[in-house]
């Protein structure tokens, strides 16, 4: 159809302007806001906020809480007589997991009706002088993973498919395998990302690399990245997906936590390739990263021990917040996220300046 001269202006003027909304724009953020909300003498690395005043945690020395506005609601679990080490947390809409480090590995489902707990029961336990639980996450109400260090050339995925009543192992032979010295980190409960049927797993040690199902755990690939590895504590140590393409991996080298070469990359293809980012520049060694929601994928923190780190440019280029470290952050809405570290619990409010 031929179009007339004045019309076909239109028309590329109509595409040009369309283009425009389309493209990424970079996200600003000029300071955050720091709130204590909880002290005590607990290494806390697993966070789930429930809404802007509410958030669970899970800890060391087998405790477990529900900090309500001010008021801490807190309880202690013991296996036998052993206070259990928790560095896993998920939540459903009416329960509470939690699962501990080492062996004997347990998995607990607490019963929750909005205001308090109303019941604990053990779901999955495992035991060995090799099991060591990192991280859970679910994809929905029914479903959920658990991420362990390998055992046995794999990595230890168990599942669930009826909300956390009863947990699956999955076989060897059906996982990638790893090479001795890879492992996974349980330094923030973030070495899972779920996108709906997605999860990305992520390594370090021998080698730094993603593993990825894309039907809730049936099937897994394995992928290679940039991210420094070789040493026991090198590697990745956070992930995070903001859809099915478009991720991000941060880490470092735990024992250098300065040094920020080949620490942090993203992907744009699902995790089959990455590409380093902000190479040679701050932040250093990272343990936990999260997109901002409503962001577009362009904002972007990352909390460790030498602070609150932000980009606006879906991770290109990284502007410290706050020397404060923390080991974990959790979003709750564009602005505002709680965050886990030694001895505390804090509220961020993450700000822009007023022009």
């Amino acid at each position: 159809m031929r179009i007339p001269i004045g019309k076909l202006t239109v028309f590329y003027l109509i595409l040009i302007a369309f283009a425009s909304c389309k493209k990424k724009t970079e996200f600003q953020i000029d300071s955050v806001q720091i709130t204590p909300v909880f002290v005590d003498s607990l290494n806390i690395r697993a966070l789930a906020p429930l809404d802007e005043n509410r958030v669970w945690f899970a800890a060391n020395n087998g405790k477990v809480g529900l900090i309500d506005g001010d008021i801490p609601k807190l309880a202690v679990i013991k296996y036998s007589d052993s206070l259990l080490h928790f560095r896993s947390i998920a939540t459903t809409k009416e329960a509470v997991f939690v699962l501990s480090i080492a062996s004997p590995a347990v998995l607990y489902k607490i019963g929750f009706n909005g205001t308090e707990a109303t019941n604990i029961e053990e779901v999955y336990k495992e035991s060995g002088p090799e099991v060591f639980y990192d991280s859970m996450k679910f994809w929905n109400e029914k479903e959920g993973i658990a991420i362990g260090d390998p055992i046995g050339g794999c990595m230890l995925v168990i599942i669930t498919r009826d909300g956390g009543n009863t947990w699956e192992k999955i076989p060897c032979e059906n996982l990638p395998k790893v090479e001795k010295g890879e492992a996974a980190f349980a330094a923030s409960n973030s070495n899972i990302a779920i996108y709906k049927d997605n999860a990305w797993v992520v390594t370090g040690g021998k080698n730094s690399r993603v593993m990825h199902s894309g039907d809730k755990g049936k099937t897994w690939e394995i992928y290679d990245t940039p991210i420094v590895s070789g040493k026991a504590m090198t590697g990745i140590f956070t992930v995070d997906f903001w859809d099915a393409q478009n991720g991000i991996i941060l880490g470092g080298d735990w024992e250098d936590k300065n040094s920020n070469v080949k620490n942090k990359a993203i992907t744009t293809n699902g995790g089959k390739s990455w590409n380093l980012i902000a190479d040679g520049e701050e932040p250093g060694y990272q343990s936990s990263v999260k997109y901002m929601p409503f962001t577009q994928g362009q904002g972007v923190v990352s909390v460790g021990p030498n602070g609150i780190f932000f980009s606006g440019s879906g991770g290109k280029h990284w502007r410290k917040l706050s020397d404060e470290g923390f080991f974990a952050i959790e979003f709750v809405n564009d602005s505002l996220a709680f965050a886990s570290g030694n001895k505390k619990i804090s509220k961020l409010i993450f700000q822009k300046e007023e022009k």
